[in-house]
């Protein structure tokens, strides 16, 4: 009861709505085999194939068509060249992929254990259960890094100028402290 409450709310997908309308793969391999075009199919071609073959596409139809044929593609239903789909010849041999192929594997005789791949990185360095504890480094008092900044106490500043006095421009003349000359 709960499942056809959520397939009436949800909607269907396109697929489902009409059942008279095949799935898009096939139609694609229909339309493929039905223009028999000696470079491939374009997409545009193929489109107006599927447009004039069935009447009741949805609305969506031009992205669900690339959509399918991208998939057929990687999955190597269909293959492209020169922006045209054609499907792919029985007597080609099988498209290699990037680099250099992997080296063919020996089997191993019957009986022999394999031992686990080693782990990545550097091996950790072996412990000696017989040497003494390291002691610990002695502590001067001090914490690590950099101390931090102290606030200035003393500090001779000019005083402020009277109010209503203009000040001048550029830097002021800077105060010397007043020292008694006996």
């Amino acid at each position: 009861m709960a499942t056809e409450e959520i397939s009436r709310t949800q909607g269907l997908n396109p697929s489902q709505q009409s059942s008279s309308l095949p799935d898009y793969p096939q139609m694609i391999l229909e339309a493929i085999e039905a223009l028999n075009e000696r470079e491939g199919s374009s997409m545009s071609s193929i489109a107006k194939h599927i447009d004039s073959t069935h009447s009741d596409l949805p609305a969506s139809h031009t992205t669900l068509l690339s959509h399918h044929l991208n998939q057929m593609k990687q999955m190597g239903q269909i293959v492209m060249l020169n922006n045209n789909y054609s499907k792919p010849d029985p007597n080609a041999p099988p498209k290699r992929g990037r680099g250099r192929p992997p080296k063919p594997k020996v089997p191993l005789p019957p009986g022999v254990v394999v031992s686990p791949p080693r782990p990545r990185g550097r091996p950790p360095k072996p412990k000696d259960l017989l040497a003494p504890p390291k002691p610990k480094p002695v502590s001067t008092g001090r914490p690590r890094g950099r101390p931090p900044k102290k606030a200035k106490t003393g500090t001779a500043t000019a005083p402020p100028p009277p109010p209503g006095v203009k000040r001048g421009r550029g830097r002021p003349p800077k105060v010397l402290p007043s020292v008694g000359f006996q």
